[in-house]
């Protein structure tokens, strides 16, 4: 794999000089598609004859950081560049710039414009906005790719690999390159879908919808409703969990909490909540095990479920009053903030509570300001 990709390192930029050097011709595209076959990149399509040369836009799904380069190998086509810094790792990378910074309804004027005239090449849009391993479901398509013309045609890729994994989440594009030379070889098989109207007064949504079900049905996955943001704070939220210092897995054997005895037989996943929740435990004595328990079912992170005690986005009754009796009670626009939580906050503070209501405004948003940041600095603490 290592002399694979030395190798393959040297001709890849023989690659790119050439695609560079040569026009965009049906000589240029077999050129490269030959060269592409050494890096280990092999392309295939099925019913060729399908792709309608009167299609202004293709929709496909994304599985890597390299399809629009591939389906780029097959006909003339433009990906614009909606995420990155544009300069010249963009336009190397084949997307291409509109010079549109704006929101997605200045985005989408631009592309009507360019596929207004009709020398410029189709539009290849990715919906889903994030690549998957393609193997499970798609990602819920955005409606914007949909408005910009009545006629869209979709095209199902798959992707195989040998060994390593097609697709990883969170990695850079300079990654995914580096496995694609290290492997053997990658097969990417393109299939051309004949091509969908609009129907009579139908909704943007309502076509991207149902050209995700058309795509669905031809690679044999589910169609979801998870979106790319989804996507986003899933990672989020995985990289939390394993930044955390009291992750499971970060702690030494010696700090990590016991499992009392009555939990032997119990499932690990209701084990592990049950750790979690004996750290909250530490945190917020005066919270309720039950309620935490509760929380962490749906959260499934230690800090938002403290967050979510602490901004009373959780109502609870405090089991008793001595976990707080050495700590200054809440003001009363905590209180009220917290939906009914009856009872005292654990929050240490750096100055006395106020004993008498203030007269002047200013000195009762100070007192606030300082409740405020003593509840910040305990919930981090």
């Amino acid at each position: 794999g290592l002399c694979l990709l030395v190798l393959r390192l040297f001709i890849g930029i023989h690659v790119f000089l050439v695609s560079c050097a040569l026009p965009d011709s049906v000589l240029r595209r077999f050129i490269v598609r030959v060269m592409c076959s050494v890096l280990g990149l092999f392309v295939r399509q099925s019913d060729p004859r399908l792709r309608d040369v009167n299609v202004r836009v293709y929709i496909a799904n994304h599985v890597t950081q390299f399809d629009h380069n591939v389906i780029n190998l097959l006909t003339s086509c433009n990906t614009p560049a909606l995420n990155g810094a544009p300069g010249f790792i963009c336009w190397s990378r084949g997307f291409m710039e509109l010079g549109v910074t704006g929101s997605r309804a200045e985005l989408v004027d631009s592309l009507k414009v360019y596929s207004s005239h009709r020398g410029n090449p189709p539009l290849l849009l990715f919906p889903e906005e994030a690549a998957t391993n393609g193997r499970a479901g798609l990602l819920r398509f955005s409606s914007w790719p949909f408005s910009i013309l009545d006629v869209v045609q979709p095209v199902a890729l798959q992707v195989q690999r040998p060994l390593i994994t097609v697709s990883v989440a969170d990695s850079s594009w300079i990654t995914e390159l580096l496995w694609t030379f290290f492997v053997p070889f990658t097969v990417y098989q393109v299939r051309w879908l004949p091509s969908v109207p609009r129907r009579a007064e139908e909704l943007s949504e309502d076509f991207a919808l149902r050209v995700q079900e058309l795509l669905a049905m031809e690679l044999g996955v589910v169609s979801t409703r998870l979106t790319a943001a989804d996507k986003t704070e899933h990672m989020k939220r995985l990289r939390h969990t394993s930044l955390l210092p009291f992750a499971p897995g970060n702690q030494p054997l010696a700090a990590r909490p016991r499992m009392p005895s009555s939990l032997t037989g119990v499932a690990p996943e209701d084990v592990r909540i049950t750790a979690m929740a004996q750290r909250v435990k530490e945190v917020l004595p005066h919270v309720p095990l039950e309620v935490i328990r509760i929380d962490l079912a749906q959260t499934n992170c230690v800090d938002t479920t403290i967050a979510n005690l602490l901004e009373g986005r959780v109502p609870f009754f405090p089991e008793s009053k001595e976990a707080g009796t050495d700590l200054p009670a809440p003001s009363a626009s905590q209180a009220a903030a917290a939906s009914g939580i009856q009872g005292s906050v654990a929050v240490p503070s750096s100055k006395p509570a106020t004993k008498q209501f203030a007269k002047s405004p200013v000195e009762r948003h100070l007192s606030l300001q300082e409740r405020k940041r003593a509840l910040y600095d305990y919930a981090r603490r």
